[in-house]
């Protein structure tokens, strides 16, 4: 009788890219205090890749719906402050469109809440905004949400620290291990000169987290419409918070 001994599996293997330089912030950034808690102070452990790090999410048909994109319905009336649509497209370095991907956004309402309950800036809740929201990108790489143009905040990293308007980004690939986090701007915001957490990107690079004011993108008498495309790697890449030497 021949016995069969069972096949090893093939070791798991991501792909690895070239890290431009002058891109992306450093992880410890003097400026912006928090950095000194959050960045890691050894270098890095390589940790192996099994099957649930490179697999997933799955998210499911149905799991993500097109009024998870509209962060002004779902409540009882409509949220206060100035309707936005925030479009664009997932890139990848070579400019070819990334579809299917999980885009995620976070930010805070018109008057600079956040809905949650360790924000403790004096200024109002509004009942009707919770401030996220996702869609999945299509076969061209686009997303799109409806949204409230954010107000500013202070935040007492230094005296009178005010975060200029921005929406979180969160984009999941095709694996767990595949997230990457951002943050998209408003043009002309008078905050730029003075918040360290924007200032932590080199120069060069900083103009690619701001979106761009559309009038085609615009909507009549309903919404202003601002672009601002995602690019993942390469020389153009957008800015990724989770990026950087320690």
């Amino acid at each position: 009788m021949t016995v069969h001994q069972p096949t090893a599996p093939a070791a798991f293997s991501l792909p690895e890219y070239e890290r431009p330089a002058g891109v992306h912030p450093p992880l410890n950034s003097p400026a912006y205090r928090s950095t000194a808690l959050r960045a890691p102070g050894q270098p890095p452990v390589l940790l192996p890749q099994h099957l649930t790090e490179i697999t997933g999410p799955l998210l499911g048909e149905g799991r993500v719906t097109a009024t998870d994109a509209d962060l002004t319905t779902g409540h009882g009336g409509e949220p206060l402050g100035e309707r936005i649509i925030v479009t664009g497209r997932v890139l990848d370095s070579d400019g070819r469109p990334v579809p299917d991907t999980l885009v995620e956004i976070w930010q805070a309402n018109a008057s600079g809440r956040y809905h949650h309950a360790v924000d403790e800036h004096p200024a109002p809740l509004d009942p009707n905004f919770s401030g996220v929201g996702r869609c999945v990108t299509d076969s061209s790489g686009r997303y799109r949400f409806v949204t409230i143009k954010p107000g500013a905040y202070p935040w007492r990293n230094h005296p009178n620290a005010w975060r200029p308007a921005h929406i979180h980004f969160s984009l999941f690939g095709r694996a767990f291990t595949q997230r990457l986090v951002t943050q998209m701007f408003f043009p002309g915001d008078p905050l730029y000169f003075q918040d360290p957490i924007f200032n932590s990107v080199p120069q060069a690079a900083r103009e690619r987290l701001i979106c761009r004011f559309d009038l085609d993108l615009t909507e009549p008498e309903w919404a202003l419409g601002f672009g601002w495309d995602i690019v993942l790697r390469g020389q153009r890449a957008t800015v990724f918070e989770n990026e950087g030497d320690a």
